[in-house]
């Protein structure tokens, strides 16, 4: 410990070593993770919300204006920038110690929050061209003709239609972008880099941060939104992470892959040797 060195768990090494040797069992295992990584996600929001039937609806997670709700899921990008973009920072910087490496890795954050703008402006769309006026009256609602929400909401009616859910969407890709990002430390240990406390104390809170969100996540399948706009959702960000860390980012024109030019292979570890 004493020269910055964290050695990390045995079996993060052995995996992280096994993965490195790059035979088609190895890569077949990295797949086979990500591939539960995606079945966890799906299974929360698929069957999630049959949970609504065995939980007290009056819990403080049931409410829209509970302390998680407000102060993490609205925030939800801002925290996972924030944590993410240290651990990477320091990840990349801490290998390599090359400025512009380390800022096109950031780049995927900014990848990232394109995604969550461009995403949060088509489901705004979606909701635009399916929705229409309503005006609530103690009979029930009476329909109005006017054709925009923002001329309906002016005049002071409610404006009705397909909402994805934006909260299913952000969580979910969150889980998978963390889970990608910061599974690059198992080999970051097993190449023996320094692992200082400021290091370790960024993946600890990361680890933590992803568990909130998948408990978030749970929490908003259960007590929120309709269930065809929860799964639209969760398909829409898992979509996300796919074109990005599982198709773009593989390309040598886009930010790289995490752990992308940052440790070196074993065949060229031998040919110095």
């Amino acid at each position: 410990m004493g020269n910055g060195i964290w050695k990390g768990p045995n079996w993060l090494i052995h995996l992280a070593q096994f993965a490195d040797d790059g035979t088609e069992d190895q890569r077949g295992l990295v797949y086979f993770l990500k591939v539960t990584e995606l079945g966890q996600n799906a299974a929360v929001v698929i069957f999630g919300p049959l949970l609504q039937f065995h939980v007290n609806p009056r819990t403080i997670f049931a409410s829209h204006g509970n302390f998680f709700n407000i102060k993490f899921v609205n925030s939800a990008w801002g925290w996972t920038c924030t944590f993410l973009g240290g651990f990477v920072l320091l990840v990349v910087f801490l290998a390599t110690r090359r400025v512009a490496v380390t800022a096109r890795h950031l780049s995927r954050l900014v990848v990232g929050a394109a995604v969550w703008r461009g995403a949060g402006r088509a489901f705004l769309l979606i909701e635009d061209l399916t929705g229409s006026c309503f005006e609530p009256l103690p009979q029930g609602l009476l329909l109005h003709e006017l054709p925009d929400r923002r001329s309906c909401l002016a005049a002071g009616h409610q404006w009705r239609g397909y909402t994805v859910s934006s909260h299913t969407f952000l969580l979910t890709f969150c889980c998978l972008l963390m889970a990608e990002e910061a599974a690059v430390f198992a080999k970051y240990l097993a190449h023996g880099l320094p692992a200082g406390a400021p290091l370790r104390l960024v993946f600890l809170l990361n680890v933590l941060l992803l568990g909130l969100w998948n408990f978030l996540l749970l929490c908003t399948v259960i007590y929120f939104h309709q269930y065809t706009h929860k799964v639209v959702g969760a398909a829409v960000g898992t979509f996300a992470w796919y074109l990005t860390y599982g198709s773009w980012y593989h390309q040598p024109w886009s930010p790289g892959s995490p752990g992308h030019g940052l440790f070196p292979r074993p065949h060229s570890i031998h040919k110095h040797n």
